[in-house]
């Protein structure tokens, strides 16, 4: 995650021969395989697309959230660490568990760096209650316990950065499988609506909540489809909704409120 991070703010350019070809495709050890093609030109401008998209979007951010989901590491050849394995054999790669600390140091790193381009950028840290459980169920729980002990350190170390306990709601507070999907793994709706309820109260403001539950209208009403579209009680039921939208959107001119205008015009 750190390395993504690294390649947005240094807006890293992502040359063909860095990328390899197995099973048809052209893949790079730091990106996801939706960016991976047929065509190696087109799978390195892709990256380069993401890389450049990326670094506006954390030059414009006033939060990032970073959800961590494991201290194990995979490293190439005992070397490089990757972000994804691409079904390579595993017998190029080595299996690491940081250690806290290196988390912690590595994490101030790219704070520095990604600060050099936004000096102002907050950030909340969650861990993922999600467990790999190919890790095995003791490895999991330590890794899960390396990722808190790490986050500990860097809070107490930077008083501007804060920890959301996600994590713990699910794992301590709800404790129950029927808060799990089918594969007994993954949160459910349930969960992570439980989840959301709980961050809006601790970090979202009153009058924040309050534009939220108006736009959540509008969105609702987006999905509205009416048996009769041309009698005058849809057409009052759009004209209520256009003007709430152009009222939105000048209370709000951060967000783009062009789709809802356009649908309800």
């Amino acid at each position: 995650m750190l390395q993504s991070i690294d390649s947005y703010v240094q807006g890293k350019h992502i040359a063909e021969d860095e990328l390899f070809f197995d099973q048809g495709l052209w893949h790079h050890w730091d990106f996801h395989s939706a960016f991976s093609h047929e065509n190696r030109q087109d799978a390195a401008s892709a990256m380069n697309h993401q890389v450049q998209e990326g670094k506006t979007f954390l030059k414009n951010s006033q939060w990032i959230f970073l959800t961590l989901g494991s201290a194990f590491v995979y490293k190439l050849e005992g070397e490089r660490i990757v972000a994804n394995c691409h079904k390579i054999p595993a017998d190029r790669f080595q299996r690491t568990l940081l250690d806290p600390s290196a988390i912690k140091n590595l994490f101030f790193e790219s704070l520095a760096r990604l600060r050099s381009i936004n000096s102002d950028i907050r950030m909340v840290l969650t861990v993922s209650p999600v467990r790999h459980l190919r890790d095995g169920f003791i490895e999991n729980n330590r890794s899960k316990a390396v990722l808190l002990h790490a986050i500990d350190m860097i809070c107490q170390s930077d008083p501007s950065i804060y920890y959301f306990p996600s994590y713990e709601l699910i794992i301590d507070d709800l404790r129950d499988y029927r808060f799990y999907a089918e594969d007994m793994v993954h949160p459910n709706y349930l969960a992570t609506q439980y989840v959301w309820d709980k961050f809006v109260h601790a970090c979202v403001d009153g009058k924040t909540q309050e534009a939220m539950k108006e736009i959540s209208q509008l969105q609702q009403a987006l999905k509205h489809r009416p048996l009769h579209p041309l009698s005058s009680e849809h057409i009052k039921f759009r004209n209520k909704y256009l003007q709430k939208a152009v009222e939105l959107s000048q209370r709000f001119p951060q967000i783009n409120f062009g789709d809802e205008i356009a649908f309800f015009s």
